[in-house]
Order: structure tokens, then C-alpha cells, then sequence
């Protein structure tokens, strides 16, 4: 019993883990919210913030990844939302719209609006969102993270130069997503 009791603790500390990361530095840079591998990259009306076609880049974050999420851009944080929902499989198409979420909006200083959500899944049951309406970010700030598995989805203005494809892993606050055009 002591040795379940030891693993466990063990395996609860390492998926908490929180290592520092190197922001790459550049003009117009979008990094990865999360680690991860990329589901989707798809063009789509996104109805409730930015209410126009976006590109959304979905990132499944497996158990054993790291689920610290970090800011894609620097900028003003517009509009924080949340919305309960099922608890599907992060990695399904229908869970983006139906699983429990945590949706943050970033504008920034040039115009572009980028909107992060963080998506619960089957094991992840709890999302935690450290930011406030109005806040001021940098690229590549811990923002949040959710608890056992989940997902990721960035949405990008339709004119955003895309860096990945779906398949690609990446890691959270390093991997250069895109390039605002």
C-alpha cells in the first residue's frame, strides 16, 4: 500500500511540474499555449468573441505532458469567459464546443485578437485560469492549466503566417506557432 501511496505522489508531482521555459523573442511571434501534439488546424466562424473566421489550432496535451499554459502574445487581456460543459474525450471534434471551457481573449497592441481556450476532458476536471479582465500579458506567461489531460485551442486571425500542421508536437511558450501577417 505504502508503495501505490509513494507512486502516486510521485506521479501527481511530476505532471504538476512547472519548468521554466525560453520564449523566443521576434516581432509578431504567436508561441503555443500548451505541450502538446496538434490535432487541428481548420478555418471556422468563432461566434462568441471574436464573431468573425479565425484559424483555430487545436492541441490535444496528453497526461504526461506538462499542462502549465502560457500566453501565445503579448497584449490586454479583453474578455474572460466561462462555460459549463460535458467531460468527452479532449481529443474528439465534438469537444470543442461541448466540453467544459475556459475562454481568454487577448488584443494586442497592433489590433489582432487572439483567443486562447482551454478545453477539459475525460480525466480533466478542473481548469484554472490565473488571469483577470484587463490584465496587461507577455508572451509566454503562465496563465493557467488544466488538471489530467485536455486540450488547447488558439484562435488566430485567417491571415496569421501558420508555423504548424496537425501532427506536430510543441511545446508550451517555445514553439512558434505563427507569425501575425
Amino acid at each position: 500500500m505504502t508503495a501505490v501511496v509513494g507512486l502516486v505522489t510521485l506521479f501527481t508531482a511530476w505532471f504538476f511540474r512547472n519548468p521554466a521555459r525560453h520564449i523566443p523573442e521576434g516581432d509578431n511571434l504567436i508561441v503555443s499555449p500548451g505541450d502538446g501534439r496538434v490535432l487541428t488546424v481548420v478555418q471556422e466562424q468563432e461566434p462568441r468573441y471574436l464573431k468573425e473566421r479565425a484559424v483555430r489550432v487545436s492541441i490535444f496535451l496528453n497526461p504526461l505532458n506538462v499542462h502549465i499554459n502560457r500566453t501565445p502574445c503579448a497584449g490586454k487581456v479583453s474578455a474572460i469567459g466561462h462555460f459549463p460543459g460535458k467531460f468527452m474525450v479532449a481529443s474528439r471534434a465534438g469537444a470543442t464546443l461541448e466540453n467544459e471551457q475556459t475562454a481568454v481573449l487577448i488584443e494586442t497592441e497592433d489590433g489582432h485578437r487572439v483567443l486562447c481556450v482551454q478545453v477539459a476532458g475525460y480525466v480533466a476536471r478542473r481548469i484554472i485560469c490565473w488571469l483577470t479582465e484587463g490584465e496587461r500579458v507577455a508572451r509566454g506567461e503562465r496563465y493557467g492549466l488544466i488538471q489530467f489531460g485536455s486540450r488547447m485551442d488558439l484562435y488566430l486571425p485567417v491571415t496569421t503566417h501558420l508555423k504548424v500542421r496537425p501532427g506536430d508536437h510543441v511545446c508550451g511558450g517555445e514553439s512558434v506557432i505563427g507569425v501575425f501577417a
